[in-house]
Formats: structure tokens, C-alpha cells, sequence
């Protein structure tokens, strides 16, 4: 159990953040959402002891950061933004070198590292050294350092910041795998990779967090977007009978989006929830009448990227909580 309660840091005059507080249960992965400058990093830092916050406190098992960091990094593996390699170190030697500073010896060290180099795919580059690597086993690399030592907690920060595509998928898959056993705080900017990877998701701005819960319940908070309709018809009588259907008059907007593939009329009809169910029948009894096929009628639901652009670019005073959060640590 993590509990963190009214952090405030200061640099100077500039205050990163602003009072914040929450908990993440045993077995939970936390998705830590932000844009650059959010104070994203600055809660890292703070969790795993590497800095103090100008007030507030932190607690990792009861344990408060501040009056006893030492105990609090043994059960914390971190993983910064910058990745803590030694580039003309061998991938064996530098997880050999981490895992003695952690305090493992003998069998431990050993068995310590055998471990994460088969949890993180390392065996192929084991007795490589650091530079040869490409930047996504680099990434590997500091995931292992993280873990050498078994912690009960992950802060991974950026993890995936400057991978390709590839190398993004395999560092979230394994990052899944690893919130399997343990409690995993993965700070980040990237939308998709809370969606594919956390239980959970605080969006933090401004020092504040203004945002918590899981993705479903986050995005049901925003109205879901226009009707979508697509009409296997004749183009030109299509546009023609739903114009006339719907006439300026009757405030419903017709925005037509081409032909995919052709014969297939694809529109998008912006009409108020109240008369979203009026509106639906009359297209069904359009396409009826005339014998076309309906193919697609729905509305979209509100994506997370509009609920983070929401709050982040107008943060709000009091923070959106979720109805539908759970503390437990089951996946999402």
C-alpha cells in the first residue's frame, strides 16, 4: 500500500505540486497521466526517497519516506526517465554491480539475476555491453536493475519514452506481465499506454491531480460523440431524402463523409440526446422505404484523449473521480 498525503513541492518561487494525495492498494497498476511539466516526475522522485517534498508525506507499508528511506527502497524498484546505465559495462556485469549495491550476495545476487534476465528478455544480449544495444533492450536493461532485487513495488517513469513502435508493444507487454505480482506506478504522457497497461489512471496538471479512476469510467464522464450512419444506397438520392428529411428547421445537422467504398454513403448527424431516439427511427424507416441496407448506426463513445485534453488544457477545481473506480488491483 502506497498513501500519499497533501505533497507539495516548491523549486523556488515555482510550486510543482500542489497538495496532492492518494492511495494505490497492494497489486494495483497506476497509470500516472500528465503533460510534460505536470509534476509528474517531481511524485516520482518523491515516492522512491530521491527527493523531499517541501510539506506532506509518503508512506510505502507504513513506512514514511522521510524518516525512513532506506527501508523504503528495498521495497521500491525505480526506473527514471533517464535510464541509469553504464554504457561500457557488459548487460551481466552492470545487473552483477546493481544488484551487490542492493545488498544481494552469493546465491541471491545469482539467483537475482537469472531472474530478470529471463522476466525481461535478456538472455540474447547478456554478455553484451551496454552501447551495442538498441534502445529497447536498454529499457530491458533498466527494468532488470529495477527488479533486481524482487520489490513489491515498480515506479517506472517514462519507460517508454523514445522507443519505436515495436519496442513500445514489448515493453508493455512486459510491463503487463509485471503488474501480474506486484504494484506498479507507470508515469507517462502517452494515452495509449495507461489504456493497454493500468487498472487505474490518475491524470495529474498544473500540480494537481484533476482526474481517477479506469479508463471506461473516466471516458463515460464526457457525452459520447455524433450519431455515425452508413447507407448502402445510391449517393445522390441518399443526400437528397436526408436533406429533406431533415431540414435546417429542425436542428439536426447532416454532414456527409463520402462514399467507402462506393455505394456506400457514409454521413454523421449531430442531433441533441433528446432527439437521438427520434432521429434513428427516421432513418430506419429512410432506408426501409427505399430499400437500401442500413450498415452502421452508432455513436462513439468519448476517447480518453478527450477527457485528458479537457482537463488538462482547463483543469477543473475539484478532482473527477470516477463512479465506477475500484482500489482492488484486479485488471481492467
Amino acid at each position: 500500500m502506497i498513501q500519499v498525503e497533501n505533497l507539495v513541492k516548491h523549486y523556488g518561487s515555482f510550486v510543482a505540486l500542489k497538495g496532492i494525495s492518494f492511495e494505490v492498494p497492494s497489486g494495483q497498476v497506476l497509470g500516472f497521466l500528465g503533460p510534460n511539466g505536470a509534476g509528474k516526475s517531481t511524485t516520482m522522485k518523491i515516492l522512491t526517497g530521491y527527493l523531499y517534498p517541501s510539506s506532506g508525506h509518503v508512506k510505502v507499508d507504513g513506512i514514511d519516506v522521510q524518516e525512513d528511506p532506506l527501508s523504503v527502497r528495498k521495497k521500491v524498484g525505480y526506473l527514471p526517465e533517464t535510464n541509469p546505465l553504464y554504457m561500457d559495462m557488459r548487460v551481466d556485469d552492470y545487473l552483477r554491480f546493481v544488484g551487490s549495491i542492493r545488498g544481494l550476495r552469493g546465491k541471491a545476487l545469482s539467483q537475482g539475476i537469472q531472474r530478470v534476465v529471463e522476466v525481461c528478455g535478456l538472455a540474447r544480449v547478456y554478455r553484451k555491453e551496454i552501447r551495442e544495444l538498441s534502445k529497447g533492450y536498454r529499457q530491458r536493461v533498466g527494468l532488470a536493475q529495477a527488479m533486481i532485487h524482487d520489490p513489491e513495488i515498480l515506479v517506472l517513469d517514462e519507460p517508454t519514452s523514445g522507443l519505436d513502435p515495436n519496442q513500445i508493444v514489448e515493453i508493455r507487454e512486459l510491463i503487463r506481465n509485471l503488474g501480474t505480482d506486484r504494484t506498479v506506478l507507470l508515469s507517462t504522457h502517452y494515452l495509449q499506454e495507461v489504456e493497454a497497461t493500468c487498472d487505474r489512471i490518475l491524470i495529474i496538471a498544473q500540480g494537481k491531480i484533476v482526474a481517477d479512476g479506469t479508463a471506461r469510467s473516466l471516458t463515460s464522464t464526457l457525452p459520447p460523440g455524433p450519431l455515425t450512419v452508413e447507407i448502402k444506397g445510391p449517393k445522390d438520392k441518399v443526400e437528397t431524402q436526408l436533406k429533406e428529411l431533415f431540414p435546417p428547421e429542425t436542428g439536426v445537422q447532416v454532414q456527409f463523409l463520402g462514399e467507402d467504398p462506393p455505394g456506400e454513403v457514409c454521413f454523421r448527424v449531430g442531433t441533441s440526446p433528446e432527439s437521438d431516439e427520434h432521429v434513428r427511427e427516421a432513418i430506419f424507416d429512410l432506408v426501409s422505404r427505399n430499400g437500401w441496407k442500413l450498415l452502421e448506426m452508432h455513436r462513439p463513445p468519448a476517447t480518453l484523449e478527450q477527457v485528458f485534453r479537457k482537463l488538462t488544457l482547463d483543469p477543473i477545481e475539484e478532482p473527477l473521480v470516477a463512479k465506477e473506480l475500484s482500489m482492488g488491483g484486479s485488471h481492467v
